[in-house]
């Protein structure tokens, strides 16, 4: 996977620093830890980056947190109903159990995507 830095997709999916994409920016890599969720470096070891740019910077994941859900919620969807030809309720029931179950990861990406608008990948900052 390393042959995909320098994209924000690596950085989005790998949560690793925007800019230099060498550290993880979570503090516990596993998002199902879920008294760590959201626990994060205050800045990169690496280059020095700062995640947090002010006090609610990440408010606005929140809104890209929607539209993330809203595309889980999609996939469960089309697969629960038209793939696995599911009546209404199971596939109600399956959607719900899609955000519970992918909740922590629902939030982690949407942290990744939100902090990636501002920033970009440098390869001088990144480790060669």
């Amino acid at each position: 996977m390393n042959s995909l830095k320098g994209n924000k997709l690596y950085s989005i999916f790998t949560g690793t620093c925007p800019v230099c994409q060498e550290e993880s920016m979570y503090k516990e890599d596993n998002p199902y830890k879920i008294s760590k969720l959201f626990a994060m470096h205050d800045r990169c070891s690496n280059c020095g980056t700062k995640y947090k740019m002010e006090p609610s910077f990440f408010f606005g994941a929140m809104y890209v947190s929607y539209a993330v859900g809203i595309a889980f919620a999609t996939a469960a969807f089309v697969i629960s109903h038209f793939l696995l030809n599911l009546t209404l309720l199971p596939t109600f029931i399956i959607i719900v159990a899609t955000l519970v179950v992918f909740l922590p990861v629902i939030v982690r990406w949407s942290r990744n995507i939100w902090v990636n608008f501002f920033f970009s990948y440098d390869p001088k900052k990144a480790k060669s």
